[in-house]
């Protein structure tokens, strides 16, 4: 019988939580496991400690806890970096050209890490945009005309904006790059009241084209047969970029590389430049940095210290930068070229766009402010510092005691003109206004530009599974072979360069456990074990009565969903929706005998675990980077208890744990078998199809992107680093996280290698007549098949 032990709900913690994530219930890997998130606690629990363990603490709901001490250790990681990024750089400033040969593989990862991969189509002429009733006149002064324009980037990707001529000779070109709130036409002058920057140059003498940006409206972010969402132009982009290894900087920096492209191929050489304001300044900066033929760059309201990324709109977050890039770092790869940086307020963004109530809510936070004078100071010092002796120094324009200029002041533009060989006279504060001709069609040209690169983005989904195969050129599954000593590079590549590698668990385990429950079948112990500073690994562990000495049994390790605690996967009220998922899965499985381990993963608390992933990304880590330390610990743990056979640990994992059950067992050896519950399907499509109504691209979960995933390691790919391991699908015909077919289709591709290596009796998997949730019959019987361990005769 049990010991009576009482319990009571922490109500009021999560009662916000449930509102806020309410309209959320029917998504993929949030539906059924969403539901009871408030924790239960034992309100007496035992002092009593497992053998070899100290006794913990009184009760607590440790979860916010966790996700609180990863968040500092991602602050240290944070400063370390800044500290270490000196070792991946090798510069040489003996001369100019050995310079800029030292840095080209940091140049190289710089390009990579943006997205800027894709090749560019041929150069072509730049085309006036116009015809019969729309002249591509579109303004023009006494000294300028204004045409609209269009040139190619990639196949059915074009960039369009405008081009300012001087009617006399040009003596330089220069791409000017507004911010993502202003349009072209305003830097040309056509809207009175806007600083006319751009226009001001060419009446200096010098050709500018300013392209037009994705903004930061919402009007298009989403698809009107399912769903327009909150987010803005940039980040309904960089989400269906950024799991496909691009991201809106490299498509933005490709678009102005292909106007050098076009330039390069016809007319006469001019020199050439790029200046850009708040996003235009992130864009010309590495531009410049990245193409060798801009001779100077002017970045206006942007250049600043990076360490705070994170707290940036989510389509700034760039995988891996802030390890060997800050703006210094990327302000140096374009010495010895010319680099001027305006003090300017920049934009100010305070979150999201405002939407109405029709839209689906879930765009990821992220501000910006105006940057402090010492922010931009201290950088600009650093990169003088890098720079030193190469070229001439970075030039800092600024108002007295550092207030705001510009944008375009006259002594930054002219110290932009000076970097590249032009003398002219001092450009003026103002200009006179054009006369407008045409009234230019801002909005379709957002449109167009929206539609285009999502489009890009579809065929590059599209292709990504062939993609993902090339990786797997030179391994030859057959009965017999080393399969897993094949795959370990690809092991070792997913881990470093997809979820991100730490160091090894650093502190001892320090195990400390109380006694929860006790019934003739089980005792539950809840167990937690250092990992690294701040960091530890949680769980309920579920050790079977009667155990005799020296026996030794298998372990399942079950792991929860989101927004869930290992409470849910014992939790036995079967008016709960926990058990409706769940079916308290480790119970049942502590019922049949083996030994069950119940831990925590931190993927609760909403924005609070998110912003973790805010913060790893920049670093080349993710959140899995921790939850990787932690189960190392906890399979390290679990093979020192005497009657634990580590041999013989399988995970079973549901939902966001099933996500779980593809990546630890993938890249730790220490589990024996691995069953993936409510989760398994074609991952990149789930992730960025505008066509499926489940997709993450229209969801609050933006912490489930992850760069170029699509393109390395998709759940087959995963499966593919677990055999020749035991492993099964559990599917149910109503789950919402992918159709059926895609399942069947993702889960063939297993299947076959198994067949291949001859050990087809390996895998399985069970479709069964329901939903978001723990079927418990194959994978019950996989379980003891495979982990070796006798089924009862009778299913208790």
């Amino acid at each position: 019988m049990t010991t009576g032990v009482k319990w009571t709900a922490r109500a009021g913690a999560d009662s916000g939580m449930r509102r806020s994530l309410r309209g959320w219930r029917g998504h993929a890997l949030v539906g059924a496991v969403l539901g009871g998130l408030t924790p239960m606690l034992w309100a007496q629990p035992s002092a009593e400690a497992l053998a070899g363990t100290s006794p913990l603490a009184a009760a607590e709901d440790l979860s916010p806890r966790m996700v609180a001490g990863i968040d500092r250790a991602l602050d240290r990681q944070r400063d370390d970096a800044v500290a270490q990024r000196a070792q991946f750089w090798r510069r040489d400033r003996t001369s100019p050209a050995a310079y800029a040969a030292s840095v080209e593989p940091n140049r190289v990862r710089l390009q990579q890490i943006v997205g800027a991969v894709d090749e560019r189509r041929a150069p072509s002429a730049i085309e006036y945009v116009g015809g019969p009733d729309r002249p591509a006149l579109v303004a023009e002064t006494a000294g300028v005309r204004v045409f609209a324009v269009r040139w190619a980037v990639f196949d059915g990707v074009n960039g369009e904006g405008l081009r300012l001529e001087p009617k006399a000779p040009a003596r330089a070109r220069i791409v000017a790059l507004p911010d993502a709130d202003q349009l072209p036409e305003a830097l040309a002058g056509m809207h009175p009241g806007e600083n006319a920057w751009a226009l001001r140059l060419a009446e200096s003498g010098c050709e500018v084209i300013v392209p037009a940006l994705l903004d930061r409206r919402a009007t298009w972010a989403g698809n009107p047969r399912i769903a327009m969402t909150d987010q803005t132009h940039r980040e309904w982009i960089w989400r269906q970029a950024y799991e496909l290894g691009r991201h809106p900087i490299g498509f933005e920096v490709q678009t102005v590389r292909a106007l050098l492209d076009a330039w390069a191929a016809g007319g006469e050489p001019r020199p050439i430049g790029v200046a850009g304001y708040g996003e235009g300044g992130l864009i010309a900066l590495y531009t410049a940095a990245l193409d060798l033929r801009v001779g100077s760059t002017l970045v206006s309201g942007y250049f600043q210290r990076r360490e705070d990324l994170w707290r940036e709109p989510i389509y700034r977050r760039v995988f891996g930068l802030l390890k060997e890039f800050g703006d210094a770092e990327i302000g140096s790869l374009i010495a010895p070229r010319a680099l001027v940086i305006e003090h300017s307020a920049g934009p100010r963004v305070d979150g999201p766009p405002v939407v109405d109530a029709s839209r689906r809510k879930g765009a990821a936070p992220g501000s910006i402010a105006p940057p402090s004078f010492t922010s931009v100071r201290h950088e600009v010092e650093r990169a003088r510092a890098l720079t030193s002796g190469v070229g001439r120094p970075v030039t800092l324009i600024a108002g007295p005691d550092g207030t705001f200029v510009g944008p375009g002041s006259a002594a930054a533009l002219q110290a932009l003109l000076a970097g590249l060989g032009v003398t002219a006279s001092p450009i003026r504060e103002d200009v006179a206004a054009p006369v407008v001709r045409v009234r230019t069609e801002a909005d379709a040209r957002q449109q167009r530009r929206i539609a285009e690169l999502g489009e890009f983005c579809q065929r590059l989904q599209r292709r990504s599974e062939s993609v993902r195969e090339a990786l797997w050129q030179g391994t030859t599954p057959k009965p017999g072979v080393d399969w897993a000593g094949q795959a370990q590079p690809l092991r070792e590549r997913m881990w470093s360069e997809v979820f991100g590698r730490l160091a090894d668990p650093s502190l001892p385990p320090n195990a400390r456990s109380r006694k929860l429950e006790e019934r003739p079948e089980y005792t539950i112990w809840e167990v937690t074990l250092d990992v690294w500073p701040d960091v530890f690994a949680w769980g309920y562990l579920l050790l079977p009565t009667g155990m005799k000495p020296r026996e030794k049994r298998p372990v399942v390790v079950t792991q929860h969903g989101l927004e869930g605690t290992p409470f849910k996967t014992i939790n036995e009220d079967r008016q709960s929706r926990d058990w409706t998922a769940y079916r308290a899965y480790a119970r049942a499985l502590a019922a049949r005998g083996f030994i069950v381990f119940a831990p925590h993963n931190p993927y609760t608390g909403g924005e609070a675990f998110r912003r973790l992933q805010a913060k790893a990304h920049p670093l080349g880590l993710t959140l899995f980077s921790y939850i990787l330390g932690q189960h190392q610990r906890i399979l390290a743990w679990l093979g020192s208890l005497p009657h634990v056979d580590a041999r013989r640990i399988g995970f079973y994992g549901i939902s966001y744990g099933g996500l779980s059950a593809l990546r630890l067992p993938a890249l730790l050896d220490g589990y024996a078998l691995s069953i993936c519950s409510a989760a398994f399907n074609d991952w990149p499509r789930k992730i960025v199809s505008p066509e499926f109504r489940a997709a993450y691209v229209f969801t609050a979960e933006h912490e489930q992107f992850s760069f170029n995933l699509g393109g390395t390691f998709g759940h087959a790919e995963m499966a593919r680093l677990i055999a020749p391991r035991p492993f099964m699908v559990e599917r149910g015909h109503s789950d919402g996280v992918a159709p059926d077919e895609w399942v069947a289709y993702e889960y063939a591709k297993v299947r076959r290698l198994y067949a291949q290596l001859g050990i087809p009796q390996r895998t399985e998997i069970e479709f069964f007549s329901g939903a978001h949730e723990i079927h418990g019959v194959g994978t019950f019987a996989f379980l003891h098949r495979h982990l070796d361990w006798p089924a009862p005769a009778v299913r208790p």
